[in-house]
Order: C-alpha cells, then structure tokens, then sequence
C-alpha cells in the first residue's frame, strides 16, 4: 500500500514538471549501454522545432544533467548527453541558437577540463562538429580563448600510454582546426590572428609536424588508410590555417614559426626548418610569398651574431622559399633582398678574419669556427643565385649592377672592409661578391648585350682583370663568359683542342644583331686590350687560359662581324709576339699562349670559311705536332703537360705568319690594311692605374694622379733626350715593371707610417695646384676684344670677360 502511494505521489509531480524536461529525461534509458532512446530523441527534436523559444532551457537542463553524471562518474549519460546536444546543434538553426550554443560550449568546457582522456576527445568531438555549422544569427559575446587554450594544451600531451597520448594529440589538433574554421571568417568573434592566439596555435602545430622522426608507420596500406597519422593531420590544419591567411595576417602566422625554430634550435638541422617554410609558401596565397621573405631576411638580421649554423640554416631557407617564389615578383623591394644577403656575406668575412662576433672585442664573445663560416658564405652565394633565377631580365640586370656596385673597384674604393680585417677582408670581400655576380649571371640570357654590361657595369668588372689574384681574374673572365654566351656555347669549347672540323662543336651562330655591332663598337678594343694583358699576368693557370680561350670563341660567334673577325686574328696573333718576346714569363705561360694562339686561329679560320687561311694555319699546326709540339693545347692544357724546362726559340714554318694571312684575306674582302697593321694595346690611364698587384696597392692611386701632373716632372721631361739608351730602357718593361712596383711599396708604406698633417698638407698642396692650373686656362680663354682699327692692342690693358664684351648691332639678333 505504501508502495502504491509514493508511486502515485512521483507519479503526480512527474505530471507537473514542465513537458521539455520530461522529453529531456525519455531520451536517457535505464541502462546507458542501450544508448539513446532514438524515438524520444525525435520527439525532443520536433518539439525543439515547434518551440525554439525553449531551446535554451533545453540545452541548460542537458547541462546540469550532464555535470551531474559527470561528477558521479556516470559516463554512459554523458555520452547519450553529448549525443542528443549534437542531434539539436545539426536540427535547430534559429534565432535562438545562441543561448543554447552557450549551454553546449559550457558543457564541452566542462568535458575537456576532466581528467579523463575519454571525455576530453568526446569534447574535442563534439566541438569540431559544432565547428562546421554555419550559423544563421551572429553572436556578440562568444569567446574562444579557453578552447585555444586547452586544444593547444592537448596538443602537448604527455600521456604515458602511447596510444592514448596520440589520440590526445590528434584530438587536440582537430580541436584548433575547429576553433579556427569557427573564427576565422567571422568578424564578430575574437581575431584568431592576434599574436595571443597564434603564439599557441602554431607552435602546437609545430610541436606535432615535428613528431614525425619517432613515429613508425605501419606497412599495411589498409591501416594507413582508415586511420591518419597526427603528423598528417597536423599538416593538413597547417596547411588549411595558411592558406586562410589574409595579408594583413602573414606576419603573425609566420612569426610564431620563426620563434618555435629559434627556441628548439632546429634552423641547425635545416632539414625541419626547409619542410616548415615549404610548407608556408605552398599554402599561402601567391601574392603573398614576398612578405615570407621579407620576414625570413629580417630574422637573418636579427640574428647577425649568433652561430655560423644558425645563420646558414636560415639562408637555406631562405634559398628554398626563393625557388617556391617562381613567379618572378620579389615583391617591390628587391634590391633590398640582396643587399641583405651582402651585408651577411660581408660580416662573415669579417667574423671569419676577426674570430669574433663582437666586432669591438669585448671579453666573454664566442668563438668562431671557419669551416661553419664558409659553409655559410656558400650558402648565402647559393641562395642570390636562386633569387636571380625568379627575376625577369630587367630585374637581374639591375641586380648585377648593384652587386657590381657593392664591390671593392681597384682605384675607386681603396678604404674597402672593417678597420679590423684590413687588406685581406678586402680580398675575401671581392671574392665573395664575385661569386654571387657569377651566381646572379648564370644562365642568363640577354636579348641586348648593350644594356646589360653598359659602361658603368663593364668598367669596373674589365679593371679586375688585371689584379695580381689568380682567383679574381678567373671569376671575372667566367661572369664575362656568361653574359656573352646566350645560344649555351660555352661547353662546346672546353676543353681546348685543335678541332680538324668544328661542325662536330655543333655551335649555335647567329647574325649579330645591331645591337652586338654597336657594342662591339664601342667596347671591343677595352675587351682586347684586357684579354692581351691577362695573358701577360704569371700566375695563371690552365683555367685561365681556358676562360680565355672561351670568352675568344664565344665573341666570334655571339658578337662577331667582318670588322671584329679582322680584330681578332690581329688579337691572337699579337698574343702569337708576346709569347715570343716576354721572355719574363714562365715557360708554361708562353707555351700556354702559343697554345691558345693556335686554338683560336684554328677555329676562327674555319669561322670565316675561307680555304687559304685554313689551309695554312692547318699547316702551321701539323708542323708543330711533328717539332715543337709543346706548342699546342694537347701538350700544354691537361692535367700533366709537357714542356720543356727551356723554351728554345720559336721560328720559320711553325708560326702564324701575318703577312701569308694577310694576303689569303685580302682576296676575301676583308680589310687587309687594318690586317697588316700589329695589335698594339692602347695603355690608358684606368689600365695603367688598374695595373696593381693587390689590393693595398690602390692606396697609391693618390700619388700616381699626382706625380703625373707635377712641375717636378715637367721640369724633368724637359731636360731628358730621346737617345738610343732611352728607347732601351723604354723597352725593357721588365725593368719598369719593377722600378713601378718599387715607387708603389714607397707610396703604400708612405700612407701607411706618415703621420696624418703631414698627408693633410700633401692634399692640400695639391689643391693649390689645381687652382693654379684653372687660373692659367681662364688667362689663356679670356682675351680682350679685336680694337677697331686693327691693331692688336696693348697687352697690358685689362682682359675682358666675354659677356662684357659689346658686339655690333649687325651681330645681335
């Protein structure tokens, strides 16, 4: 009986409570494991529908339900709870969505603050699927930063279960890729972009992508298949996080990805690093990708001082972010670009020759190791290569003429380098930088050779060829080589040999255009004259002669007319004379010139097809096979040559004889005057003031200017006669050369230990000098005006200007 009346008493108030919570609680069976009631569930759905204004009150009641049976551990209830919150979230669409929204997100909240690793991913679940529906009504007062929170924190699980510490991880990542899918479209809510988000957001992405070295996947391809791995899923919300960003919100979605490298030292590895930001530049919108390097070579700079490692780990980013940018468009500061790379090129050198950072040499600096810097000086000439690649040609000419510009110029810039790396960081500086001109003109193709070496390029790159550094001269005859090669001939000419028949060459000719003739006009002769003067430098080598060789054949077939063939026979045959009269150089160097003489002469003389002139430089070259074969590249340019200790005398049948070659042209048009008369370089003052041995003799500059315009020397030229013993002297260039370099070794130690009021008043002395020298040309310019009568006048009445003279109306217009 008693039984009877308390059900009847439950009954009664069951009766009275309101009709959503009873549909609430139909949905939960007896036991959980049967799972939702599916019929009730519709039922609570349908009336959701009809009465959206109870939603709320349907969604609170399902919160408290829901924290009960999670703080007495009923997880079946919680999950059918979370069940029937997702049914509602998928069915319901309106207007009073939000407040049961706020219900749901208190309830995820709730979940993924419990220890339980089952309920935070019920959560994280539920919330990704909350994540792609789209609301119709907006929300004012959502926030997000718990779930930033708390999914990033998953995302660093430490689980000591292996397999439930990755499903944490996962669900962790899905977590962030739901808030940010929720957010990032949404102007009402929270900017995920800001730095407080993305500092969490993308190191935990990170975190994971890095996971990657301690995962063994499994072989079957099934199980790949149903189940993606965390380093996948990371990549893929990476990805889908990128390419969201819009250009205002690069820089904070690439910066975390900097810091995150920074502090676990994984720029040193390159490997992770590379993948990271290729990972970037593949996802980000195309017009976007200059600001990733610009953002790249900022932290370059910030980081001038730290380790060698790091540094080259960041140009090699760098470099592989460049290749990814192919579209040509660095964005508008492109010099910028490359002035960077140089400046961190330069304070390599400098830390190199230094051993420190602290330029200042403060106590307590770090210790350079020399091999890392010049891994890093390669890598930095290797990444200008790959951002010249992406240029067009107007950008790359610009380019090289920057970097030409930034380079130490015999004659120009004697004050080159650091105070505390000296001469030789000035000779380092220039082989660096050469390195990158080479780098920026390889595979260069320019329609207009005219534009792209111009005056200001050409003259400071031609007065390199004339250093005493063996390594500087072969870099500039290699960067000339690749401007003038556009048709990929260059190969064909190595190594060097005496072709019977250069059909086999397969070479690449076409018309020279009026462009080549124009600039063969005005800069062939400075060419010339450089070439001829290389080959008298006595530390080349075979590659020298081999460049040499080279850049002659690339001019006859890439820059060549009837005028500039007639030049370079004139040319090779005077290098023919210098090998026979310089008898200063080494044996090997005059052989060597022989050598290119005749490799030269044989392939222009079948250039110019004509039979007499092949014939007999044919001649020429099978006499010396049979007696002086010393004399040909076959003997001298390979790895082991063959030369004699002496060079006998050089004559008869197994020289080029200009008078013969003269003659078989002349029967072809070709201008036999200008043919008979000698090559003779024209020494002019920047060839003579280019002719230094090392880059500390440029300080002498100074002087030679002076010395050369000196009353001293007008005094004493006047009293020397031209005799027999002049002419000798005259010469006898080896004894100039070395009277030269003496009065040099006097001016350089002269700068280098005078003290500095005494160099102040020789400058000064100097500038008088030139005033007088300008007030001589006015005396001489301004005279007084014819008098009427005819007579010249008195010379010592005063000189009138000539806009004070009076003219005869007859004479104004």
């Amino acid at each position: 009986m008693r039984k009877e009346l308390e059900s009847g008493v439950c009954g009664c108030c069951g009766a009275l409570r309101p009709r959503y919570k009873r549909l609430v609680d139909n949905i939960f069976p007896e036991d959980p494991e049967d799972g939702l009631v599916k019929a009730n569930m519709e039922k609570l759905t349908f009336y959701a529908l009809s009465a959206p204004e109870k939603l709320d009150r349907i969604g609170a009641y399902l919160s408290e339900r829901l924290s009960r049976d999670v703080a007495r551990h009923r997880y079946g209830y919680v999950c059918i709870a979370m069940e029937a919150l997702d049914q509602l979230l998928m069915a319901c669409h309106c207007q009073s969505i939000n407040l049961f929204v706020e219900s749901f997100l208190t309830m995820v909240r709730k979940l993924l603050e419990a220890d339980k690793p089952n309920l935070q991913i019920l959560g994280t679940n539920s919330f990704v699927k909350f994540a792609n529906i789209e609301e119709d009504t907006p929300s004012y007062h959502r926030s997000y930063d718990f779930f930033v929170s708390r999914f990033s924190e998953m995302c660093h699980s430490s689980y000591e279960d292996p397999d439930i510490r990755t499903k944490i991880r996962m669900a962790g990542i899905r977590g962030l890729q739901g808030v940010v899918r929720k957010t990032v479209n949404d102007e009402l809510q929270a900017n995920i972009w800001d730095p407080q988000h993305m500092d969490k957001i993308v190191p935990s992405l990170l975190y994971n992508l890095q996971q990657e070295e301690g995962i063994e996947r499994s072989p079957s391809p099934e199980t790949e298949k149903e189940k993606e791995s965390p380093v996948e899923l990371t990549e893929r919300c990476f990805r889908e996080l990128l390419g969201r960003a819009a250009y205002g919100n690069i820089k904070n979605a690439v910066k975390p990805v900097l810091m995150h490298l920074d502090n676990h030292s994984l720029w040193e590895g390159k490997t992770f690093a590379v993948r990271c930001f290729k990972i970037v530049m593949y996802s980000i919108q195309s017009q976007h990708s200059h600001l990733v390097i610009q953002q790249l070579l900022g932290h370059l700079d910030a980081n001038s001082k730290n380790s060698a490692r790091v540094r080259a780990g960041i140009v090699e980013v760098i470099s592989e972010a460049a290749v990814i940018e192919a579209s040509g468009s660095i964005g508008p500061t492109v010099l910028e670009v490359f002035n960077t790379l140089l400046k961190q090129l330069r304070l390599s050198v400098d830390y190199e020759l230094t051993g420190s950072y602290d330029t200042f040499g403060n106590m307590g600096t770090k210790v350079i190791k020399v091999h890392e810097e010049r891994q890093l000086q390669e890598s930095v000439i290797k990444t200008i290569g790959s951002f010249a690649n992406t240029l067009p040609t107007y950008q790359r000419s610009e380019v090289m003429l920057f970097i030409i510009g930034k380079i130490p110029v015999p004659g120009m810039y004697p004050a080159l380098g650091s105070a505390n790396t000296g001469v030789e960081g000035s000779r380092m500086i220039q082989i660096m930088l050469l390195k990158s001109l080479l780098q920026v003109t390889a595979g260069f193709q320019s329609t207009n050779i005219l534009t792209t070496l111009p005056t200001s390029f050409l003259d400071p790159l031609l007065s390199f060829t004339l250093m005493e550094e063996a390594e500087i001269r072969l870099l500039v005859l290699d960067i000339l080589i690749s401007i003038i090669d556009r048709h990929d001939n260059r190969h064909k000419f190595f190594p060097v040999r005496i072709v019977s028949d250069i059909a086999v060459l397969k070479l690449k000719v076409d018309k020279c255009s009026r462009q080549d003739n124009l600039f063969m006009k005005k800069h062939s002769q400075r060419l010339y004259r450089h070439i001829y003067l290389a080959c008298k430098e006595e530390n080349s080598v075979q590659w020298h002669v081999e460049s040499l060789y080279t850049l002659l054949g690339l001019i006859s077939v890439e820059l060549a007319n009837e005028e500039v063939v007639v030049d370079l026979i004139r040319l090779a045959l005077a290098l023919q004379d210098l090998a026979l009269t310089e008898e200063a150089l080494p044996v090997y160097n005059r052989c060597a010139i022989h050598a290119l003489s005749a490799a030269y002469l044989n392939l222009i003389s079948q250039l110019t097809t004509v039979p007499t002139f092949c014939q007999h430089v044919h001649e020429v070259i099978e006499s010396r096979k049979k007696l002086v074969p010393h004399l040909l590249p076959e003997d001298v340019l390979v790895e082991t040559s063959k030369i004699p200790e002496k060079l006998e005398k050089v004559e008869g049948e197994v020289l080029f004889m200009q008078a013969k070659i003269v003659e078989m042209l002349g029967g072809s048009g070709y201008n036999t005057e200008r043919l008979a008369t000698p090559y003779i370089p024209q020494i002019s003052d920047e060839d003579r003031l280019s002719k230094r041995k090392s880059i500390g003799d440029t300080i002498s500059l100074q002087l030679e200017m002076e010395s050369k315009d000196s009353p001293e020397k007008e005094q004493r030229s006047k009293a020397e006669q031209i005799t027999f013993e002049t002419l000798k002297q005259a010469i006898d260039s080896v004894s100039v050369e070395e009277l030269e370099r003496e009065r040099r070794r006097q001016v350089v130690e002269r700068f280098q230990t005078a003290p500095f009021e005494e160099i102040a008043a020789h400058c000064g002395a100097r500038a008088s000098l030139l005033q007088s020298k300008l007030n001589q040309i006015f005396e001489i310019t301004i005279r007084p005006p014819p008098s009427p009568s005819g007579s010249v006048g008195n010379g010592r009445n005063r000189s009138i200007p000539v806009y004070e003279m009076t003219f005869p109306d007859l004479c104004v217009y």
